[in-house]
Protein backbone atom coordinates (compact mmCIF):
# COMPACT_ATOMS: atom_id res chain seq x y z
CA UNK A 1 0.00 0.00 0.00
CA UNK A 2 2.71 2.54 0.71
CA UNK A 3 4.59 1.56 -1.91
CA UNK A 4 1.75 2.25 -4.46
CA UNK A 5 1.50 5.79 -2.38
CA UNK A 6 4.98 6.54 -3.42
CA UNK A 7 4.74 6.05 -7.08
CA UNK A 8 1.11 7.40 -7.70
CA UNK A 9 3.65 10.39 -5.56
CA UNK A 10 6.40 9.69 -7.52
CA UNK A 11 4.08 9.62 -11.07
CA UNK A 12 2.70 13.06 -9.91
CA UNK A 13 5.81 15.04 -8.88
CA UNK A 14 5.92 17.79 -10.64
CA UNK A 15 8.96 19.38 -11.89
CA UNK A 16 11.18 22.57 -10.53
CA UNK A 17 10.31 21.07 -6.96
CA UNK A 18 11.43 23.82 -4.62
CA UNK A 19 14.81 23.28 -2.71
CA UNK A 20 12.87 24.67 0.68
CA UNK A 21 10.55 21.85 0.95
CA UNK A 22 8.66 21.62 3.86
CA UNK A 23 6.98 18.49 3.19
CA UNK A 24 10.98 16.55 2.63
CA UNK A 25 9.76 15.47 -1.22
CA UNK A 26 6.47 14.27 -0.29
CA UNK A 27 3.84 14.98 -3.01
CA UNK A 28 0.18 15.29 -2.78
CA UNK A 29 -1.68 11.79 -3.88
CA UNK A 30 -4.60 14.18 -4.51
CA UNK A 31 -5.21 16.04 -8.02
CA UNK A 32 -8.65 15.13 -8.69
CA UNK A 33 -11.95 14.40 -7.21
CA UNK A 34 -11.30 10.57 -7.91
CA UNK A 35 -8.21 10.91 -5.83
CA UNK A 36 -10.20 11.82 -2.54
CA UNK A 37 -9.96 8.52 -0.61
CA UNK A 38 -9.95 7.82 3.28
CA UNK A 39 -6.46 6.48 2.40
CA UNK A 40 -4.77 9.57 0.09
CA UNK A 41 -6.58 12.01 2.87
CA UNK A 42 -4.97 10.22 5.81
CA UNK A 43 -1.19 9.96 4.06
CA UNK A 44 -1.59 13.83 3.29
CA UNK A 45 -2.48 14.61 6.64
CA UNK A 46 0.33 12.32 7.74
CA UNK A 47 2.98 13.57 5.65
CA UNK A 48 2.41 17.13 4.67
CA UNK A 49 3.22 19.91 6.68
CA UNK A 50 1.60 22.43 4.58
CA UNK A 51 -1.54 20.56 5.13
CA UNK A 52 -0.95 20.49 8.83
CA UNK A 53 -0.17 23.86 8.86
CA UNK A 54 -2.84 25.46 6.88
CA UNK A 55 -5.43 23.57 8.96
CA UNK A 56 -3.94 25.29 11.42
CA UNK A 57 -4.23 28.02 10.34
CA UNK A 58 -7.44 28.30 9.67
CA UNK A 59 -9.29 26.81 12.55
CA UNK A 60 -7.38 29.92 14.53
CA UNK A 61 -8.55 31.77 11.27
CA UNK A 62 -11.86 30.41 12.42
CA UNK A 63 -11.71 31.51 16.64
CA UNK A 64 -10.59 34.66 15.85
CA UNK A 65 -13.52 35.97 13.54
CA UNK A 66 -16.05 34.08 15.06
CA UNK A 67 -15.14 35.20 18.99
CA UNK A 68 -16.94 37.34 20.52
CA UNK A 69 -18.73 38.35 17.27
CA UNK A 70 -21.78 40.09 18.87
CA UNK A 71 -19.11 42.17 21.22
CA UNK A 72 -19.88 45.81 19.26
CA UNK A 73 -23.31 46.68 18.05
CA UNK A 74 -24.31 47.25 14.71
CA UNK A 75 -22.67 50.81 13.62
CA UNK A 76 -24.52 52.22 11.02
CA UNK A 77 -23.18 50.67 7.80
CA UNK A 78 -24.15 47.64 9.43
CA UNK A 79 -27.45 48.68 10.48
CA UNK A 80 -27.94 49.92 6.83
CA UNK A 81 -27.00 46.17 5.93
CA UNK A 82 -30.20 45.48 8.42
CA UNK A 83 -32.79 47.69 6.60
CA UNK A 84 -31.36 46.88 3.27
CA UNK A 85 -31.79 42.77 4.11
CA UNK A 86 -35.39 43.13 5.89
CA UNK A 87 -36.40 44.26 2.05
CA UNK A 88 -37.46 41.60 -0.37
CA UNK A 89 -35.46 40.26 -3.27
CA UNK A 90 -36.54 42.31 -5.84
CA UNK A 91 -36.97 45.30 -3.24
CA UNK A 92 -33.36 45.12 -2.67
CA UNK A 93 -32.50 45.18 -6.64
CA UNK A 94 -34.98 48.11 -6.73
CA UNK A 95 -33.25 49.90 -3.82
CA UNK A 96 -29.97 49.64 -6.00
CA UNK A 97 -31.31 50.66 -8.73
CA UNK A 98 -32.87 53.53 -7.21
CA UNK A 99 -29.31 54.97 -5.54
CA UNK A 100 -27.89 52.20 -3.00
CA UNK A 101 -24.08 53.05 -3.74
CA UNK A 102 -23.66 48.71 -3.35
CA UNK A 103 -24.57 45.89 -5.11
CA UNK A 104 -27.52 43.72 -3.88
CA UNK A 105 -25.76 40.19 -3.55
CA UNK A 106 -24.49 40.86 -0.08
CA UNK A 107 -28.30 42.22 1.03
CA UNK A 108 -30.00 39.09 -0.59
CA UNK A 109 -27.46 36.66 1.55
CA UNK A 110 -28.34 38.23 4.44
CA UNK A 111 -31.48 38.55 3.76
CA UNK A 112 -31.81 34.71 3.89
CA UNK A 113 -29.83 34.70 6.68
CA UNK A 114 -32.43 36.67 8.73
CA UNK A 115 -34.77 33.62 8.02
CA UNK A 116 -32.35 32.15 10.95
CA UNK A 117 -33.33 34.88 13.32
CA UNK A 118 -32.27 38.85 14.03
CA UNK A 119 -28.79 39.65 16.07
CA UNK A 120 -25.30 40.74 15.56
CA UNK A 121 -24.52 36.91 15.33
CA UNK A 122 -27.15 36.34 12.09
CA UNK A 123 -26.05 39.13 10.60
CA UNK A 124 -21.78 39.07 10.80
CA UNK A 125 -21.86 35.15 10.19
CA UNK A 126 -21.47 34.95 6.54
CA UNK A 127 -18.87 37.79 6.72
CA UNK A 128 -17.05 35.69 9.27
CA UNK A 129 -17.31 32.67 7.44
CA UNK A 130 -15.55 34.09 4.11
CA UNK A 131 -13.25 35.43 6.03
CA UNK A 132 -12.03 31.95 7.52
CA UNK A 133 -12.36 30.53 3.87
CA UNK A 134 -10.11 33.89 2.57
CA UNK A 135 -6.83 31.99 4.42
CA UNK A 136 -6.84 29.02 2.44
CA UNK A 137 -7.18 31.05 -0.54
CA UNK A 138 -5.10 33.26 0.23
CA UNK A 139 -2.52 30.22 0.74
CA UNK A 140 -3.73 28.77 -2.76
CA UNK A 141 -2.97 32.47 -4.39
CA UNK A 142 0.68 32.26 -2.80
CA UNK A 143 1.39 28.70 -4.37
CA UNK A 144 0.27 29.23 -7.62
CA UNK A 145 1.88 32.68 -7.85
CA UNK A 146 5.64 31.59 -6.49
CA UNK A 147 5.64 28.34 -4.50
CA UNK A 148 3.86 26.66 -1.35
CA UNK A 149 6.53 28.40 1.11
CA UNK A 150 4.80 31.91 -0.27
CA UNK A 151 1.39 30.55 -0.34
CA UNK A 152 1.57 29.34 3.56
CA UNK A 153 3.57 32.53 4.58
CA UNK A 154 1.02 34.64 3.46
CA UNK A 155 -1.97 32.67 4.73
CA UNK A 156 -0.56 33.26 8.20
CA UNK A 157 -0.08 36.91 7.45
CA UNK A 158 -3.77 36.72 6.66
CA UNK A 159 -5.10 34.50 9.65
CA UNK A 160 -3.84 37.04 12.67
CA UNK A 161 -4.38 40.20 10.35
CA UNK A 162 -6.45 42.88 12.27
CA UNK A 163 -7.28 44.45 9.39
CA UNK A 164 -9.01 41.39 7.64
CA UNK A 165 -10.25 40.32 11.18
CA UNK A 166 -12.45 43.50 11.44
CA UNK A 167 -14.07 43.30 8.53
CA UNK A 168 -14.42 39.74 8.85
CA UNK A 169 -16.46 40.79 12.12
CA UNK A 170 -18.47 43.42 10.12
CA UNK A 171 -21.89 43.17 8.43
CA UNK A 172 -20.70 44.10 5.29
CA UNK A 173 -19.88 43.22 2.03
CA UNK A 174 -15.92 43.41 2.30
CA UNK A 175 -15.15 40.12 3.42
CA UNK A 176 -17.57 38.70 0.57
CA UNK A 177 -15.43 41.10 -2.05
CA UNK A 178 -12.49 40.00 -0.83
CA UNK A 179 -13.56 36.14 -1.00
CA UNK A 180 -14.47 36.28 -4.38
CA UNK A 181 -11.44 38.36 -5.32
CA UNK A 182 -8.99 35.87 -3.79
CA UNK A 183 -11.19 32.64 -5.53
CA UNK A 184 -10.80 34.60 -8.80
CA UNK A 185 -6.94 35.42 -8.37
CA UNK A 186 -6.03 31.62 -8.03
CA UNK A 187 -7.93 30.85 -11.18
CA UNK A 188 -6.53 33.85 -13.39
CA UNK A 189 -3.10 32.70 -11.79
CA UNK A 190 -3.76 28.88 -13.18
CA UNK A 191 -5.56 30.67 -16.56
CA UNK A 192 -2.28 32.79 -17.29
CA UNK A 193 -0.42 29.15 -16.97
CA UNK A 194 -2.86 26.88 -19.12
CA UNK A 195 -5.21 29.35 -21.06
CA UNK A 196 -7.47 26.26 -19.97
CA UNK A 197 -11.64 27.62 -21.38
CA UNK A 198 -12.31 26.06 -17.51
CA UNK A 199 -9.84 28.28 -15.63
CA UNK A 200 -10.78 31.81 -17.51
CA UNK A 201 -14.14 30.87 -17.39
CA UNK A 202 -13.81 30.54 -13.72
CA UNK A 203 -11.52 33.61 -13.43
CA UNK A 204 -14.93 35.18 -15.19
CA UNK A 205 -17.59 34.38 -12.95
CA UNK A 206 -16.25 34.69 -9.82
CA UNK A 207 -14.40 37.99 -10.75
CA UNK A 208 -18.40 38.68 -11.99
CA UNK A 209 -19.89 37.36 -8.52
CA UNK A 210 -17.42 39.33 -6.55
CA UNK A 211 -18.47 42.98 -8.52
CA UNK A 212 -22.22 41.74 -7.65
CA UNK A 213 -20.21 41.92 -3.87
CA UNK A 214 -18.75 45.30 -4.10
CA UNK A 215 -18.39 47.42 -7.29
CA UNK A 216 -14.70 48.26 -6.05
CA UNK A 217 -13.68 44.86 -6.85
CA UNK A 218 -14.05 45.63 -10.18
CA UNK A 219 -10.52 47.88 -9.82
CA UNK A 220 -8.71 44.97 -9.00
CA UNK A 221 -10.41 42.67 -11.88
CA UNK A 222 -9.40 45.31 -14.36
CA UNK A 223 -6.02 45.46 -13.25
CA UNK A 224 -5.64 41.87 -13.61
CA UNK A 225 -7.47 41.89 -17.41
CA UNK A 226 -4.42 44.40 -17.91
CA UNK A 227 -2.11 42.61 -16.76
CA UNK A 228 -2.92 39.73 -18.66
CA UNK A 229 -3.39 41.89 -21.99
CA UNK A 230 0.22 43.22 -21.15
CA UNK A 231 1.65 39.34 -21.14
CA UNK A 232 -0.01 37.97 -23.58
CA UNK A 233 -0.50 40.30 -26.56
CA UNK A 234 2.10 38.70 -28.41
CA UNK A 235 1.36 35.07 -28.18
CA UNK A 236 -2.54 36.20 -28.63
CA UNK A 237 -0.84 37.60 -31.80
CA UNK A 238 1.21 34.94 -33.40
CA UNK A 239 -1.78 32.39 -32.59
CA UNK A 240 -5.49 33.93 -32.74
CA UNK A 241 -6.85 30.64 -31.14
CA UNK A 242 -5.21 31.03 -27.81
CA UNK A 243 -7.18 33.83 -27.64
CA UNK A 244 -11.11 32.07 -27.94
CA UNK A 245 -11.03 30.99 -23.57
CA UNK A 246 -10.00 34.20 -22.86
CA UNK A 247 -13.14 35.42 -24.42
CA UNK A 248 -15.09 32.97 -23.19
CA UNK A 249 -14.04 33.90 -19.97
CA UNK A 250 -14.73 37.53 -20.12
CA UNK A 251 -18.48 36.59 -22.34
CA UNK A 252 -18.90 34.62 -18.68
CA UNK A 253 -18.01 37.92 -16.70
CA UNK A 254 -20.56 40.25 -19.11
CA UNK A 255 -23.10 37.71 -19.21
CA UNK A 256 -23.28 37.69 -15.40
CA UNK A 257 -22.77 41.49 -14.60
CA UNK A 258 -24.67 42.78 -17.11
CA UNK A 259 -27.82 43.39 -15.36
CA UNK A 260 -25.15 45.13 -13.14
CA UNK A 261 -23.15 47.42 -15.63
CA UNK A 262 -26.15 49.94 -16.61
CA UNK A 263 -26.89 50.17 -12.93
CA UNK A 264 -22.96 51.16 -11.69
CA UNK A 265 -22.50 53.83 -14.60
CA UNK A 266 -25.63 55.23 -13.84
CA UNK A 267 -24.69 55.64 -9.87
CA UNK A 268 -21.14 56.61 -10.61
CA UNK A 269 -22.05 59.59 -12.42
CA UNK A 270 -25.06 60.37 -9.56
CA UNK A 271 -22.09 59.75 -6.89
CA UNK A 272 -19.51 62.06 -8.66
CA UNK A 273 -21.86 64.80 -9.22
CA UNK A 274 -20.97 66.37 -6.37
CA UNK A 275 -17.56 66.49 -4.04
CA UNK A 276 -17.06 63.84 -1.34
CA UNK A 277 -18.27 64.44 2.45
CA UNK A 278 -16.09 62.40 3.82
CA UNK A 279 -12.95 59.72 3.25
CA UNK A 280 -9.84 60.68 2.11
CA UNK A 281 -8.35 62.47 -0.91
CA UNK A 282 -4.83 61.91 -2.72
CA UNK A 283 -1.79 60.46 -1.52
CA UNK A 284 -3.06 59.67 1.95
CA UNK A 285 -5.60 57.12 0.64
CA UNK A 286 -2.31 54.49 -0.32
CA UNK A 287 -0.54 55.60 2.99
CA UNK A 288 -3.47 54.56 5.33
CA UNK A 289 -4.51 51.37 3.06
CA UNK A 290 -1.07 50.20 3.80
CA UNK A 291 -1.08 51.58 7.93
CA UNK A 292 -4.44 49.73 8.23
CA UNK A 293 -3.55 46.19 5.92
CA UNK A 294 -0.45 46.27 8.30
CA UNK A 295 -2.81 46.31 11.07
CA UNK A 296 -2.99 50.00 12.08
CA UNK A 297 0.54 50.19 13.18
CA UNK A 298 2.96 53.16 11.61
CA UNK A 299 5.69 50.65 13.00
CA UNK A 300 4.45 47.59 11.42
CA UNK A 301 3.70 49.21 8.23
CA UNK A 302 7.19 50.43 8.09
CA UNK A 303 8.41 47.02 8.49
CA UNK A 304 5.52 45.20 6.83
CA UNK A 305 6.81 47.69 3.18
CA UNK A 306 10.15 46.63 4.02
CA UNK A 307 9.64 43.46 3.49
CA UNK A 308 7.02 43.81 0.62
CA UNK A 309 9.44 45.91 -1.46
CA UNK A 310 12.18 42.96 -0.63
CA UNK A 311 9.70 40.59 -2.26
CA UNK A 312 9.01 42.95 -5.19
CA UNK A 313 12.71 43.13 -5.94
CA UNK A 314 12.98 39.24 -5.73
CA UNK A 315 10.18 38.66 -8.08
CA UNK A 316 11.44 41.18 -10.88
CA UNK A 317 14.88 39.10 -10.43
CA UNK A 318 12.81 35.92 -10.77
CA UNK A 319 10.61 35.91 -13.51
CA UNK A 320 10.50 40.09 -14.46
CA UNK A 321 6.46 39.22 -15.67
CA UNK A 322 5.82 38.11 -11.43
CA UNK A 323 7.19 41.40 -10.54
CA UNK A 324 5.22 43.58 -13.06
CA UNK A 325 2.27 41.50 -11.51
CA UNK A 326 2.83 42.91 -8.08
CA UNK A 327 3.93 46.04 -9.16
CA UNK A 328 0.58 46.90 -11.12
CA UNK A 329 -1.84 44.89 -8.79
CA UNK A 330 -0.41 47.73 -6.22
CA UNK A 331 0.10 50.94 -8.15
CA UNK A 332 -2.80 50.44 -10.88
CA UNK A 333 -5.68 50.47 -7.57
CA UNK A 334 -3.68 52.91 -5.76
CA UNK A 335 -3.57 55.39 -8.85
CA UNK A 336 -7.58 54.96 -9.59
CA UNK A 337 -8.25 55.42 -5.51
CA UNK A 338 -6.32 58.85 -5.82
CA UNK A 339 -8.15 60.07 -8.93
CA UNK A 340 -11.32 58.94 -7.31
CA UNK A 341 -10.98 59.95 -3.74
CA UNK A 342 -11.52 63.40 -5.12
CA UNK A 343 -14.98 62.17 -7.05
CA UNK A 344 -16.14 59.78 -4.30
CA UNK A 345 -15.44 59.51 -0.77
CA UNK A 346 -12.80 56.77 -0.41
CA UNK A 347 -11.61 54.86 2.48
CA UNK A 348 -9.17 51.92 3.07
CA UNK A 349 -11.89 49.16 3.76
CA UNK A 350 -12.59 49.91 -0.12
CA UNK A 351 -9.04 48.41 -0.94
CA UNK A 352 -9.10 45.16 1.01
CA UNK A 353 -9.00 43.28 -2.45
CA UNK A 354 -5.63 44.66 -2.18
CA UNK A 355 -4.51 41.99 0.75
CA UNK A 356 -3.97 39.25 -1.39
CA UNK A 357 -0.75 41.15 -3.25
CA UNK A 358 0.20 42.31 0.23
CA UNK A 359 0.12 39.45 1.84
CA UNK A 360 1.81 37.39 -1.43
CA UNK A 361 4.53 40.31 -1.67
CA UNK A 362 5.51 40.04 1.69
CA UNK A 363 5.91 36.34 2.05
CA UNK A 364 8.00 36.01 -0.83
CA UNK A 365 10.76 37.99 0.86
CA UNK A 366 11.78 35.00 2.55
CA UNK A 367 13.43 33.64 -0.74
CA UNK A 368 16.65 36.15 -0.81
CA UNK A 369 17.18 35.50 3.33
CA UNK A 370 16.89 31.63 2.18
CA UNK A 371 19.29 31.88 -0.08
CA UNK A 372 21.79 32.87 2.19
CA UNK A 373 21.19 30.59 5.12
CA UNK A 374 19.49 27.86 2.97
CA UNK A 375 17.61 26.46 6.33
CA UNK A 376 13.58 25.41 5.87
CA UNK A 377 13.58 27.33 8.92
CA UNK A 378 13.55 30.55 7.82
CA UNK A 379 9.56 29.87 6.56
CA UNK A 380 8.75 29.18 9.76
CA UNK A 381 10.95 31.99 11.25
CA UNK A 382 9.51 34.60 8.81
CA UNK A 383 5.76 33.08 9.71
CA UNK A 384 6.50 33.92 13.71
CA UNK A 385 7.38 37.66 13.12
CA UNK A 386 4.74 38.21 11.14
CA UNK A 387 2.08 36.72 13.28
CA UNK A 388 4.13 38.66 16.59
CA UNK A 389 3.97 41.74 14.35
CA UNK A 390 0.45 41.65 14.07
CA UNK A 391 -0.54 40.25 17.67
CA UNK A 392 1.13 42.79 19.19
CA UNK A 393 -0.09 45.86 17.21
CA UNK A 394 -2.33 47.80 20.03
CA UNK A 395 -5.59 47.55 18.03
CA UNK A 396 -5.20 44.17 17.80
CA UNK A 397 -4.14 43.39 21.99
CA UNK A 398 -7.36 45.71 22.39
CA UNK A 399 -9.76 44.06 20.24
CA UNK A 400 -11.21 41.46 21.68
CA UNK A 401 -11.97 44.07 24.73
CA UNK A 402 -12.87 47.19 23.85
CA UNK A 403 -15.58 48.76 21.49
CA UNK A 404 -14.27 49.14 18.25
CA UNK A 405 -18.22 50.33 16.82
CA UNK A 406 -20.14 52.90 18.38
CA UNK A 407 -22.31 51.49 21.28
CA UNK A 408 -25.23 52.05 19.84
CA UNK A 409 -26.97 48.55 22.04
CA UNK A 410 -25.60 50.36 25.41
CA UNK A 411 -26.22 54.37 24.28
CA UNK A 412 -30.19 52.77 23.63
CA UNK A 413 -30.14 51.44 27.04
CA UNK A 414 -28.99 54.64 28.68
CA UNK A 415 -31.70 56.81 26.56
CA UNK A 416 -34.56 53.93 28.41
CA UNK A 417 -33.55 55.08 31.80
CA UNK A 418 -33.51 58.38 31.08
CA UNK A 419 -35.96 59.41 28.50
CA UNK A 420 -39.66 59.89 29.67
CA UNK A 421 -42.78 58.84 27.52
CA UNK A 422 -43.60 61.69 25.38
CA UNK A 423 -40.08 62.79 25.27
CA UNK A 424 -38.78 64.12 22.20
CA UNK A 425 -35.17 62.05 20.06
CA UNK A 426 -33.70 64.42 17.93
CA UNK A 427 -30.95 62.14 15.77
CA UNK A 428 -28.65 64.62 14.07
CA UNK A 429 -28.15 63.42 11.39
CA UNK A 430 -31.42 61.92 10.79
CA UNK A 431 -30.26 58.47 9.29
CA UNK A 432 -28.31 57.87 12.11
CA UNK A 433 -31.90 56.60 13.59
CA UNK A 434 -30.91 53.19 11.83
CA UNK A 435 -28.73 51.88 14.33
CA UNK A 436 -30.26 53.60 17.05
CA UNK A 437 -33.78 52.18 16.13
CA UNK A 438 -32.14 48.73 15.78
CA UNK A 439 -32.42 48.76 20.02
CA UNK A 440 -34.37 51.23 20.98
CA UNK A 441 -38.31 51.35 20.12
CA UNK A 442 -39.76 54.84 20.36
CA UNK A 443 -43.44 52.86 20.23
CA UNK A 444 -42.63 50.72 23.14
CA UNK A 445 -40.76 53.97 25.38
CA UNK A 446 -43.95 55.98 23.94
CA UNK A 447 -41.54 58.55 22.44
CA UNK A 448 -41.38 60.85 19.63
CA UNK A 449 -37.87 60.30 16.87
CA UNK A 450 -37.22 63.26 14.52
CA UNK A 451 -34.36 63.47 12.31
CA UNK A 452 -32.36 66.78 11.61
CA UNK A 453 -29.50 67.97 9.32
CA UNK A 454 -29.08 71.62 9.33
CA UNK A 455 -29.15 74.03 11.56
CA UNK A 456 -32.50 75.24 10.33
CA UNK A 457 -33.39 72.31 11.25
CA UNK A 458 -32.52 71.83 14.56
CA UNK A 459 -33.88 75.75 15.05
CA UNK A 460 -37.37 73.97 14.51
CA UNK A 461 -37.07 72.08 17.70
CA UNK A 462 -35.33 74.72 19.66
CA UNK A 463 -38.55 76.98 18.95
CA UNK A 464 -40.77 74.26 20.68
CA UNK A 465 -43.03 75.47 23.48
CA UNK A 466 -43.46 71.92 25.26
CA UNK A 467 -43.17 70.77 28.51
CA UNK A 468 -41.67 67.38 27.85
CA UNK A 469 -37.54 67.17 26.98
CA UNK A 470 -35.33 67.34 24.32
CA UNK A 471 -32.78 65.57 23.34
CA UNK A 472 -30.21 66.01 20.39
CA UNK A 473 -28.58 62.53 19.65
CA UNK A 474 -25.37 63.36 17.34
CA UNK A 475 -22.61 61.39 16.07
CA UNK A 476 -19.30 62.44 13.99
CA UNK A 477 -21.61 61.75 10.71
CA UNK A 478 -22.98 65.13 10.84
CA UNK A 479 -20.14 66.45 9.62
CA UNK A 480 -20.82 64.66 6.26
CA UNK A 481 -24.46 65.57 6.45
CA UNK A 482 -23.58 69.26 6.81
CA UNK A 483 -20.22 70.19 5.75
CA UNK A 484 -21.04 74.07 6.51
CA UNK A 485 -20.68 73.35 9.94
CA UNK A 486 -24.06 75.21 10.39
CA UNK A 487 -25.68 72.24 12.36
CA UNK A 488 -22.18 71.96 14.80
CA UNK A 489 -22.85 75.64 15.32
CA UNK A 490 -26.15 75.88 16.15
CA UNK A 491 -25.79 72.66 18.83
CA UNK A 492 -22.30 74.51 20.44
CA UNK A 493 -24.60 77.94 20.83
CA UNK A 494 -27.99 76.18 22.02
CA UNK A 495 -27.52 72.90 23.50
CA UNK A 496 -25.38 71.75 26.77
CA UNK A 497 -24.10 68.00 26.57
CA UNK A 498 -25.30 65.87 29.71
CA UNK A 499 -23.92 62.55 28.58
CA UNK A 500 -21.40 60.79 25.98
CA UNK A 501 -21.14 57.35 24.96
CA UNK A 502 -17.80 57.09 23.03
CA UNK A 503 -18.92 58.08 19.29
CA UNK A 504 -22.23 59.22 20.71
CA UNK A 505 -23.09 62.54 21.81
CA UNK A 506 -25.92 62.86 24.30
CA UNK A 507 -27.05 67.09 24.10
CA UNK A 508 -30.10 69.07 25.70
CA UNK A 509 -31.02 72.85 25.57
CA UNK A 510 -30.24 75.84 26.97
CA UNK A 511 -32.95 76.72 28.96
CA UNK A 512 -33.33 80.97 28.99
CA UNK A 513 -34.33 82.35 32.16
Amino acid sequence: MAKKREEKGDRKRPSGTDACDLDNGFVSPISTFRDLTPENIIALLTHSRYVLILLALTAIGAVLRFFNLDFNSLWLDEASTYTFASMSIPGIWEATTGGEFNPPLFYWVEHLMLMLGNNEVILRFVPALLGVLTIPLVYWVGKEFMDRNVGIIAAAACTFSPFLILYSQEARAYSMGLFFIAFAMVFFLKALKTNKTVHWALFGLLSALAFWAHFYTLVITGALVLYAIGVKVMEWKKDSSALKPVLIGAGAFALISLPLLAVTVQLFVKRTSGGPTFGIQGAGIILETFRQLSGFSELVMFLFLLLFIVGIIHAFLIDRNKGIFLLALTVLPFVISWFLSYKIPMVPRYLIILAPVYFVGIALSYKPVYALLSSRKIVYAVMALLVVLSVTTPFFVDYYTSYSKEDWRGFAGQMRQAARPGDILVLVPGYISQPFSYYYSNTTEETFRYGAQSAEELASFGELNTTQRVYYIVTGDISSADPSGGSVAWLQEHTKGVEATPGIYLFTPIRSG
